[in-house]
């Protein structure tokens, strides 16, 4: 699965975030393909809450670990 993500926060203003089947991950800078779109979001992490208004899976809240200040866009792709 595939999560390209523009916004503030994240390694690169535009980057494309690859998780494997193991569940191993990694970014690269830009946008990388192919994309098959599956699910757009819009993700606001302030300190440890993540707000998150997903099309396919509605609306989160999130509580994480470390603290965080992000703003992101972002397509999910397979």
């Amino acid at each position: 699965m595939k999560f390209i993500e523009f916004g503030i926060g994240n390694t690169w203003f535009v980057r494309t975030e690859t998780e494997l089947e193991d569940g191993s991950e990694y970014e690269e800078k830009g946008i990388v393909g192919p994309i098959k779109f599956q699910s757009a979001y819009i993700r606001i992490w302030v300190r440890k809450n993540v707000f998150i208004i997903d099309l396919k899976q509605g609306i989160r809240l999130k509580k994480k670990s470390r603290n965080e200040l992000k703003l992101i866009f972002g397509i999910v792709s397979m």
